[in-house]
């Protein structure tokens, strides 16, 4: 597909202005709010108040830093305001329609219901209103943090300016996050579309909806419209969804599609969109076979590209590059010693959870001489489809590629009884181990719950616990995760060679021998 050129910068907000936006507005924007005199000179100034700076700025001031805080929008990030919160609002209300929607397969009756969009986007205006508490700038000043509301622009190695007003520091982070890519599909700028930063925009449910993109927001957002009730065609121009995945898995997500009715063009391109008698058209390619499909709206997947503009990087002496964003070490340290940078803008994961973690690296190294890498990190993560598909550690296809021999323990979760009795049996758990140990050193987990699950394999890979260790471990039952207790027990199963047994047997045998005689 064609390669993302520029960033897409959605609008502040355009949702209906009911009591929940006009609160969360008034919570974490700046109407109202004047900006501090600023102090002679502050240990750390942090640029972008989404979860990393957030994290940084909190953190920093806890531990008697005097800290600045600038925000150009609005404090939470997209995270809050346009992302995460919203989409995974979303997903819990299209998951219940889907459970009604097959109450027979639990023994039960429930009468067939209408989605509501309308009430399903109030819902999650209210929760992230909610949630915005959290992040409200008269939280972020109750720590001692000075907070300041404009575009920052760095002026030196040693400053910044937001909107006129200097501000010098001892130290620097930059969190500015990451915003859609937009591509240069001809004609989709002319046409009107919505990136995941602006769907939930939406009063209306589209009747018609294509997905361009396969990426985890995307393959998301799909599987939900489908289930409000939208006719949904998801895009992609590779031979499955989530390339970063199992092929196993992503071929299970294509199944789910399949069975919600999403209709799928894999190995497709969007080569062109149009309009014509009032209605969008996007133009596929398919080899050599062209075909078309018509759109109420476009909600375009094209991945994310780091907030590197109009910062002024040159002048404090900062590389970074447009794709790649802020240049940082394993330190999260930027060609400027005394400029470090946290979160989206130069973090190849781009989580909410590695925007944190980052943060908090930051200010042990930046203010206290720490010498935490963020590179040796276990990052699990996971795309909230139905079901989920989570990850931690290498794939096998990257084991393999640096020459580390493998072996791979699966479990399916038709194998697991609360899965079964859950009637959430599809999907499975794999965990891999370096070949002749109990090293964990990966694992994908399919599952409806995997999201949940994958946790416990990071806690034993931070932890160095081997699957004979994860064999120990008492689970409660029944639980899906049940899958990953019996994973280790298969590892344990392939310890018990001919020999093994045949020693153990005669180590028995004496045992009983012994016993007898005495």
């Amino acid at each position: 597909m064609n390669d993302p050129l520029k960033v897409h910068d959605p609008r502040e907000t355009a949702a209906p202005l009911d009591s929940f936006e006009l609160d969360r507005l008034a919570r974490v924007g700046s109407d109202g709010w004047r900006n501090p005199t600023p102090a002679p000179r502050y240990d750390l100034v942090v640029i972008g108040a989404g979860p990393a700076g957030l994290t940084a700025a909190e953190g920093a001031a806890a531990l008697g830093a005097r800290v600045a805080l600038v925000e150009r929008k609005l404090l939470g990030g997209v995270s809050l305001n346009s992302a995460t919160i919203p989409s995974k609002t979303l997903l819990r209300t299209t998951r219940l329609y889907a459970d009604i929607a097959h109450a027979q397969r639990y023994g039960a009756v429930a009468d067939p219901i209408e989605p509501d969009f309308a009430r399903a986007m109030e819902r999650l205006r209210h929760v992230r209103s909610h949630l915005s508490r959290e992040d409200s700038a008269r939280r972020v000043a109750s720590f001692g943090v000075d907070l300041f509301f404009g575009g920052a622009r760095f002026t030196g190695s040693d400053a910044i300016e937001v909107d006129g007003t200097r501000l010098e520091f001892a130290r620097a982070v930059i969190a500015t996050g990451a915003s859609s890519a937009v591509s240069p599909i001809p004609g989709l700028v002319e046409s009107g579309f919505y990136s995941s930063e602006t769907i939930f925009d939406l009063e209306l449910l589209p009747e018609r909806l294509v997905v361009i993109g396969g990426g985890p927001l995307g393959c998301e957002l799909a599987q939900a419209f489908r289930r409000m009730g939208s006719a949904v065609t998801i895009v992609q121009d590779m031979p499955l969804f989530l390339d970063n995945e199992e092929r196993d898995a992503a071929q299970l997500l294509s199944d789910a599609f399949a069975r919600d009715g999403v209709e799928v063009r894999l190995n497709t391109e969007a080569v062109r969109v149009r309009v014509a008698d009032g209605r969008k058209l996007v133009d596929l390619r398919n080899d050599d076979y062209e075909s078309t499909v018509v759109a109420d709206a476009i909600l375009t997947g094209m991945g994310r590209l780091p907030n590197v503009q109009n910062l002024g990087l040159e002048a404090a002496g900062v590389e970074f590059d447009p794709e790649r964003g802020i240049i940082v070490d394993p330190f999260l340290r930027s060609s400027n010693p005394n400029v470090y940078a946290a979160g989206d803008v130069c973090l190849e994961h781009m989580f909410t959870h590695t925007a944190v973690t980052s943060a908090r690296v930051v200010v042990r190294n930046a203010l206290f001489g720490g010498s935490e890498r963020m590179d040796v990190m276990v990052v699990p993560w996971c795309t909230y489809t139905d079901p989920e598909i989570a990850h931690v550690g290498l794939h096998v296809r990257e084991a393999n590629r640096r020459g580390i021999a493998v072996k791979t323990f699966t479990i399916p979760m038709h194998e697991v009884a609360r899965a079964v009795t859950d009637g959430e049996d599809v999907g499975f758990v794999k965990i891999t181990v370096v070949e002749g140990s109990d090293r964990i050193i990966g694992a994908t987990i399919v599952a409806r719950h995997a999201g949940e699950m994958i946790n416990e394999i990071s806690l034993a890979m931070v932890a160095g616990l081997g699957l004979r260790g994860l064999a120990k471990v008492i689970h409660s039952y029944p639980k899906q995760a049940d899958a990953i207790r019996q994973a280790a027990q298969a590892y344990n199963r392939t310890r018990l060679t001919p020999k093994v047994r045949e020693r153990l047997a005669r180590s028995l045998r004496a045992r009983i021998s012994s016993k007898d005689s005495t």
